[in-house]
């Protein structure tokens, strides 16, 4: 330990007098290499093995697994999972996992196989479509401000007029968000202007957008599309969902967010969430307690999109880990 508190000394140019307090040799010591938080998701026909070559495939290379979920159904040859793990970006270059995952992917005749690395990918880019009502729009604006939704938002497209002195105006302005107001008629639904306008972004988000995107539009556009309904689908579907729930005399209300397709409300849902209500409320504290549901189940979607939680199943249904 001498020689080398000595050598230290002639190092740094210190005389022999010179004293070194609390030196440690841990300071000459490489910084440790930071690791990368990594997620898989995998589709295929179901045989035997696949959960070992997946945990080869990121072990070999120096891979750790944190969770692992794994989905089956019964009676159907079908195999889907969600991987988590941490690796070292040194030893296993992005470029080479995903070579990696791919040869895998052939190997079972995946249907899917995605990987993604959030520290080291491009956040997803959406653009959101809004209406007259402000608070699921206001409340992604604040959840992507906040850092809790790891999405960069292109743009905010609305059939609606919105003042320069409004809280959601202020905002975009503030952060260089463009707005896109569209005039809208019962012939003209300016869909093609819209697809000029996402046509780079990774998936679109209805945040209450009272308009229906044909057919057309969903297939030119070609990815996905996420649609809050304030109502607990199939239940209550098409317009005034709380006021059909009011009516009906329901004690659970609830809220959908839903991938959009060419049928109204019925596209496969990712979440879900529900309150209980009584005779006691009326129409007021049902829309309420409906709005709060709202923000609450499209952000959580949103979220779980982003972590590839949501995998489609059976074309109408979806598995969410």
């Amino acid at each position: 330990m001498g020689m080398v508190v000595r050598r230290v000394s002639q190092v740094l140019g210190l005389s022999n007098n010179t004293k070194i307090r609390n030196f440690s040799l841990k300071s000459l010591d490489p910084p440790l290499p930071s690791l990368c938080h990594g997620i898989h998701v995998f589709h295929c026909p179901d045989t035997v093995g696949i959960v070992a070559k997946l945990s080869d495939c990121i072990a070999s290379k120096g891979g750790n697994i944190l969770s692992a979920d794994v989905f089956v159904p019964q009676n159907k040859l079908v195999f889907y999972s969600r991987s988590d793990f941490v690796f070292d970006p040194l030893k296993w270059p992005r470029m080479q996992m995903e070579e990696d995952f791919l040869k895998l992917s052939q190997a079972f005749n995946a249907t899917r196989s995605v990987v993604r690395v959030p520290a080291l990918d491009p956040k997803y880019k959406i653009a959101v479509l809004a209406s007259k009502q402000d608070h699921c729009l206001v409340d992604l604006l604040h959840g992507w401000q906040d850092g809790r939704l790891p999405v960069d938002i292109t743009c905010v497209i609305s059939n609606h007029h919105r003042d320069s002195n409004t809280h959601v105006i202020r905002f975009l302005e503030r952060h260089g968000i463009p707005y896109h107001c569209l005039s809208m008629t019962k012939e003209n639904k300016r869909e093609r202007e819209i697809l000029e306008l996402v046509q780079n972004t990774d998936f679109l988000v209805l945040a209450r957008y009272m308009q229906i995107l044909s057919g057309n539009f969903l297939r030119s556009y070609g990815n996905d599309v996420i649609n809050i309904h304030h109502g607990l689908l199939p239940s209550f579907k098409g317009g005034h969902p709380s006021k059909q729930a009011f009516e009906a005399g329901v004690k659970l209300i609830g809220a959908t967010t839903h991938f959009v397709t060419e049928e109204l409300d019925a596209g496969p849902i990712i979440e879900q969430m529900v309150e209980r209500v009584s005779h006691r409320d009326n129409l007021q504290s049902f829309v309420q307690k409906s709005e709060n549901l709202e923000k609450q189940c499209l952000s959580k979607a949103i979220r779980s999109y982003c972590e590839l939680r949501v995998l489609p199943y059976e074309g109408k249904k979806t598995v969410v880990f």
